[in-house]
């Protein structure tokens, strides 16, 4: 793309690069909503310092909308960490002190997931505004009584899906919206890593507290903790239709540690028209690491890489081949035996990259930084924060990437079949 504008190159592909597809979400961050920001802050206080707390903290830091003025943790070394990148914000201990706070008027929520609910819905009836960590619940029933929660108010809900503002993934949907690889025909999402995902804990009392992803009380594992990221590009390639259902299976294979949650999952989601989304995550090896296509019937889209690869017009079956060489005589003298087939030839195609900066985060930074939609996201709760205006279709996006995840979940433990639309709420279809 070095010769050539991003417009350009969509157009060249037949796509048109301005509204292809709709991102309704993304209208609170246009350049009248930041004049009419101009100068005005929101008032935030930020419930759970860990590391994601202080890498949204970072980032606040650096946004010209952002007021820092209260943080909370129960864990005091979580809490100093976070005060002293913000001297000057108010310490509370207790969450529901800070919601008492008249000077916060909305809260970045960082506790594990077994909290997110019941503390967003706290939240509300305190008259907050709310930015809450993924996944949105930890089961579907808190699920839908948050979604409800939101609903029945007027406070903006945000939940940190922050693929939703990644310019490459924007781009990657508007080609796929746009025609540009064919009729969707399959998504592959799979998250490979090797470590044993824990912490280290000074106190050994702290072990649940600290580590609570690996516990079934507190966490819902790899498939919330990971998929629920991933699984977000079905709703987005399939145009907002979901899953009809989900099967998978899940062990604790290789770190037999005392942990609770599965070490390595597979889950397969089937759509209603016969497209298949798979998610698979094994932590005790990273060779192939992270990975997300969409498969077109002309193509493929490389959402982690930014690139897009053409089917090759030439890929013949074995079979084609050899009747070709026997009408040309090459086999007229020759036995032949052996295997009745070969193996399927990848495509060779070196493919076209259509994002520019591409930077893969695994989530285990602690401190801020740009490049997977992360700034753009919490710039743009500070927007609702301010105007009040909640960005559409955002809180049912992550409805449903969340839903999908504790679905693939249960699938996984009980190694069976689960009707998706049998636990789905009132919530709209995202398109």
């Amino acid at each position: 793309m070095s010769n050539m504008t991003r417009k350009e190159f969509l157009e060249t592909l037949g796509v048109i690069a301005a509204g292809s597809v709709a991102f309704p979400w993304l209208s609170g961050c246009t350049t009248e909503k930041q004049r009419q920001a101009a100068g005005e802050k929101a008032r935030l206080g930020i419930i759970g310092t860990g590391s994601r707390g202080q890498f949204h903290l970072a980032n606040l830091l650096l946004d010209p909308n952002a007021q820092i003025v209260a943080l909370c943790d129960d864990y005091l070394p979580h809490l100093d960490a976070a005060s002293a990148l913000c001297p000057n914000a108010r310490r509370y201990t207790d969450y529901r002190k800070l919601l008492e706070d008249r000077e916060v008027d909305g809260v970045i929520i960082c506790t594990p997931l077994h909290l997110h609910a019941s503390m967003t819905m706290d939240s509300f009836a305190a008259g907050k505004h709310v930015f809450c960590e993924k996944a949105m619940a930890y089961s579907v029933e808190e699920l839908n009584a948050m979604y409800n929660a939101w609903k029945a108010g007027d406070k903006v809900l945000m939940i940190g899906q922050q693929r939703l503002y990644d310019p490459k993934y924007i781009q990657a949907m508007e080609l796929v919206h746009g025609g540009a690889i064919g009729q969707v025909v399959g998504i592959r999402n799979y998250w490979y890593r090797n470590n044993d995902w824990r912490r280290e804990v000074p106190d050994p009392k702290d072990e649940r507290r600290i580590n609570w992803r690996l516990y079934n009380e507190y966490s819902r594992g790899l498939m919330t903790e990971l998929a629920c990221h991933q699984l977000q590009n079905g709703s987005w390639a399939m145009g907002g239709l979901q899953p009809s259902f989900v099967q998978g299976t899940g062990s604790i294979m290789y770190w037999k540690d005392g942990r609770e949650v599965f070490d390595n999952v597979a889950a397969i989601y089937q759509y209603p028209n016969g497209v298949h989304m798979t998610f698979e995550s094994i932590i005790s090896n990273k060779h192939f690491g992270m990975g997300e296509q969409i498969l077109g019937s002309e193509g493929t889209i490389d959402l982690v890489r930014g690139v897009m690869y053409n089917e090759s017009l030439e890929r013949r079956t074995v079979l084609r081949q050899l009747l070709e060489q026997i009408e040309q005589g090459v086999l007229s003298s020759s036995a032949f035996a052996g295997t009745s087939w070969a193996s399927e030839a990848a495509s060779t195609s070196k493919g076209i990259r259509f994002a520019d900066n591409v930077r893969v985060n695994d989530g285990s930074s602690t401190v801020g930084a740009a490049g997977d939609g992360s700034v753009e996201l919490i710039h743009a709760f500070c927007l609702a924060v301010i105007s009040g205006v909640q960005p559409e279709k955002m809180v049912e996006e992550a409805y449903w990437s969340t839903l999908l995840a504790l679905l693939g979940d249960r699938a996984t433990r009980e190694g069976g079949r689960i009707d998706i639309p049998d636990y789905a709420g009132s919530v709209a279809q995202i398109h």
